[in-house]
């Protein structure tokens, strides 16, 4: 397993109620996104866990229009930002995989390794 650190973004580059998609093993796809929900930041794999599709509809559009869930834009499913459970959908008690991260001098930062170990 890679322990290779992967940098997605300066911290403050998340904004509360808005998510960013990223594609840290350049895959040409968005593999995870961030947020910050109620000032914590949260990252997760872009996969829905009923299809195993990504959740977007185009570019960094995971959150509802109000901000307040993550939306499956292919089934309509409904996650809470700050725990990744469904609450609305086909998946209905089921989560979104979180990924660990840390700070590194204000950026966001990814081990390699959990992402290659789920075949992203």
């Amino acid at each position: 397993m890679s322990h290779e650190a992967l940098v997605l973004c300066r911290l403050d580059e998340l904004v509360e109620g808005q998510a960013r998609g990223f594609d840290p093993l350049g895959t040409g796809k968005d593999s995870v996104f961030a947020m910050r929900h109620d000032g914590e930041v949260r990252v997760y794999r872009n996969s829905c866990p009923h299809l195993a599709v990504r959740l977007e509809y185009r570019k960094d559009r995971f959150l509802s229009v109000d901000g307040r869930q993550i939306v499956c834009y292919a089934h309509g499913a409904r996650f809470l930002p700050g725990t990744g459970l469904c609450v609305y959908g086909p998946c209905l008690g089921e989560s979104l995989s979180a990924l660990g991260w840390r700070a590194d001098a204000d950026w966001l930062v990814l081990e390699a390794g959990q992402l290659e170990a789920n075949g992203s």
